[in-house]
């Protein structure tokens, strides 16, 4: 199915478990490579889809001029969307229990921006999903956070945990970009890259 990649590194550039994890299921062999401190800031009134790619197309442009000729690099950027508002990575409990109490009883959206480049080709798409938590308590939210300290997670929480299990009700569109990268599309990508 990837025979046409069989000549090209694949490189994604994360330190998301979740992400290696992901992109392992879809059979490929890659590396992982990682520049700290990338700016992941974007201009005001872009949308969640436009964030999401945005930030995705600019992780990838900090890779670009250490990228080998045969090198495919794959970026990700995961935002929660609600209310025409961003929630990234929470940077404290009490930004966590504020986002959560948020998104409590609510459908929003997770939107991931992924760009794929080459030193001859880019592409950038983003896949929207979204999800339905049921009414949350407080003891619930702080459960959660105290526990399973999601300060890694955009919108301080992780479908897969304990959050997940008991908090989602419904869930329109892809899971795997739930939890941060949306195999499914990429894997169509990569057959027509």
């Amino acid at each position: 199915m990837f025979s046409h990649l069989s000549s090209c590194q694949i490189v994604l550039a994360s330190n998301s478990p979740r992400r290696r994890e992901l992109l392992s299921g879809l059979g490929l062999s890659f590396e992982t490579r990682v520049i700290p401190g990338i700016d992941e800031s974007y201009p005001e009134g872009l949308n969640g889809e436009e964030i999401a790619v945005y930030i995705a197309s600019a992780k990838a442009d900090a890779y670009l001029a250490s990228l080998a000729p045969d090198e495919l690099l794959i970026t990700a950027d995961t935002v929660v969307y609600i209310d025409g508002r961003v929630f990234g990575k929470p940077h404290d409990r009490a930004e966590a229990c504020a986002m959560l109490r948020a998104l409590s009883g609510r459908t929003h959206q997770v939107i991931t921006g992924v760009t794929l480049l080459s030193r001859e080709k880019r592409r950038s798409f983003a896949v929207t999903t979204d999800v339905t938590f049921a009414v949350l308590t407080e003891d619930e939210i702080g459960y959660y956070v105290d526990r399973y300290r999601p300060f890694d997670k955009a919108g301080s929480y992780g479908i897969q945990e304990w959050i997940g299990f008991v908090g989602v009700t419904g869930i329109n569109g892809s899971y795997f970009n739930v939890m941060g990268l949306p195999v499914q599309r990429l894997y169509q990508e990569l057959k027509s890259w």
